[in-house]
């Protein structure tokens, strides 16, 4: 009898643990998380590029996302500026400048008088290059991203690693408690390097990654992936709206990056191609298995920015042939993420979503060859008139400390001297400024910080006005009025050239479907957030896409 007990007990024992076993191993299943949560941001990503180059694009890239997943077909940025950290931080943040205080990639900082850089931080080091380029980190960023609040819910479990071709692309989005970001430092190395506020050296598998010669092997020929004749969505290759390359009289192609690298910044001549994506995906596919990404069953957290869409945007515009083969080619290299995804991760274990971080203008010079208004501000002669109308409406050009962004700062302490009042000298500024040619509204700083605006450019721009950060007066330029080359694109505004980008979900817990109700950019994050089942972003102000779910 003794003997049987000690036998039952053992074949208890053994379906307890087995019990066990299968109760964590369908965790996930059985609450509905996924093991990866993938967030992909495509840098200048128009709407539009998802729709005008359809028909270029495979069956596994974007139309698997579009014709398996749910497609937002009407979201916009809810504030301005629309530039790139801003971007990133507002996609996972679920909040907006005024909130988490990324008013720019770059802004004027009126505690220590000068220029800021978003995520710079000269109290870490770089780490996998000696370089000043590798002192970032998240630091300005004031609130919590949905990524800091799935590592809190897991106990610091959950992974999370930010990548991008830019820092900023990869740090903000990685969020605070993020395990590392990496990004690519071009110049003589072609490495993907981090910062001391992540690690102190890098893992194997990125050292690994760096000593392959990934980067050495797409300083090659870029030449259309198709025939370009059949390249039909986009302008002729050889026209007057275009940058280029230094080395190569025009910007035509091929472009052969070996011979031009020298003239262009090294490896980095790779950041404004379109094989900056296929390094990018290269590096996030390996990250996905150097990580042990989705392996387990706390969720993990993997951000990827394809940035290069910025770079070639910026250099070519937006109806480039450059941009349209770059686009035919990131759809391949989204292809075969997804693939690696399906592979290491399982198909129907992760849940990805894809957005942008802003999207871009069309050339002022090519709006105007077809006789849509638009045009070029001269910023310097604009601050020079600044100045001229202070030093005539109050005996000093001082009281101007900065212009930038579209804003203006006021000098407090020279405010205080001449015993001005602040309000009735941003009102001064104002109604002068506003008569200036192309410059379309105007409004203080006290007016953001006292006004509550519903409708209109105002609402955009005081939610991304930050009353700590902000300058005193705040203009916007008439629409397809930028200040820049007379090349390439750019971005900013509240127009919906600017504002409307792709929205895609993907995955675990995601339906198929597709809507034209307006979402805004501040939605993802709580919607990754109720997916996940953990707190919101600490200031998120958006709301969750529940029509997305299953």
């Amino acid at each position: 009898m003794k003997n049987l007990v000690s036998f039952l007990s053992v074949i208890l024992l053994l379906f307890s643990c087995n019990a066990q076993n299968a109760v964590l191993s369908n965790k996930n299943e059985t609450t509905g998380k996924p093991k990866l949560v993938v967030g992909i941001v495509v840098d200048q990503m128009r709407y539009d590029y998802l729709t005008r180059f359809y028909n270029k694009y495979g069956a596994g890239g974007f139309k698997r996302m579009m014709n398996e997943g749910f497609n937002c077909k009407n979201n916009h940025f809810n504030y301005v500026p629309t530039y790139t950290a801003p971007g990133h931080a507002s996609v996972y943040t679920g909040t907006t400048p005024k909130y988490h205080g990324i008013i720019g990639n770059d802004w004027y900082d009126k505690d220590i008088k000068k220029m800021v850089y978003c995520a710079g931080d000269d109290t870490v080091q770089a780490v996998g290059a000696e370089t000043e380029d590798g002192q970032m980190s998240p630091h300005r960023m004031k609130t919590t991203t949905f990524t800091d609040e799935n590592r809190l819910f897991t106990q610091m479990q959950g992974k999370t690693i930010g990548i991008s071709i830019k820092d900023r692309g990869a740090i903000l989005p990685a969020g605070h408690t993020a395990n590392a970001a990496y990004w690519f430092y071009g110049k003589d190395k072609g490495y993907f390097i981090s910062s001391t506020f992540y690690m102190n050296t890098l893992p194997k598998w990125v050292n690994d990654f760096n000593t392959s010669n990934r980067a050495a092997f797409y300083l090659k020929p870029w030449n259309t992936l198709y025939n370009i004749e059949t390249y039909t969505e986009s302008g002729s290759d050889l026209n007057n709206f275009e940058g280029g390359f230094k080395g190569k009289e025009t910007a035509t192609f091929p472009y052969d990056l070996q011979v031009l690298k020298d003239q262009n910044g090294g490896f980095d001549i790779l950041k404004a191609t379109a094989y900056g994506n296929s390094i990018v995906a290269d590096f996030a596919i390996a990250a996905i298995s150097g990580e042990q990404l989705g392996q387990d069953n706390i969720t993990d957290v993997l951000t990827v920015s394809f940035s290069s869409t910025d770079y070639v945007g910026h250099n070519f515009g937006v109806n480039s042939k450059e941009i349209e083969d770059t686009y035919i080619r990131l759809d391949l290299d989204l292809e075969r993420f997804l693939k690696a995804l399906d592979e290491k991760v399982g198909k129907g274990n992760y849940t990805l979503f894809l957005t942008a971080d802003h999207a871009a203008v069309e050339v002022p010079a090519y709006l105007q060859s077809v006789k849509i208004p638009a045009g070029y501000i001269d910023s310097k002669a604009q601050k020079a008139m600044f100045s001229d109308f202070m030093k005539t409406k109050f005996g000093t050009s001082d009281l101007i400390e900065n212009v930038s962004n579209n804003q203006i700062f006021l000098n407090r302490a020279k405010l205080n001297e001449l015993h001005l009042d602040l309000e009735t000298v941003q009102k001064a500024l104002v109604n002068e400024i506003i008569n200036y040619e192309h410059i379309d509204k105007a409004y203080t700083a006290t007016s953001m910080g006292t006004t509550s605006f519903t409708t209109g450019v105002e609402t955009l721009l005081q939610k991304g006005f930050n009353q700590k950060r902000s300058g005193d007066v705040l203009y916007v330029f008439d629409p397809a009025f930028i200040s820049y080359g007379k090349t390439g694109s750019t971005h900013g505004s509240s127009l919906n050239y600017d504002t409307h980008v792709p929205l895609l979900f993907y995955g675990k817990g995601i339906k198929h479907g597709q809507t034209f109700q307006k979402t805004e950019i501040t939605d993802i994050a709580p919607t990754m957030s109720a997916l996940l089942g953990t707190s919101f972003p600490s200031g998120a102000i958006g709301q969750p896409l529940e029509f997305v779910f299953e």
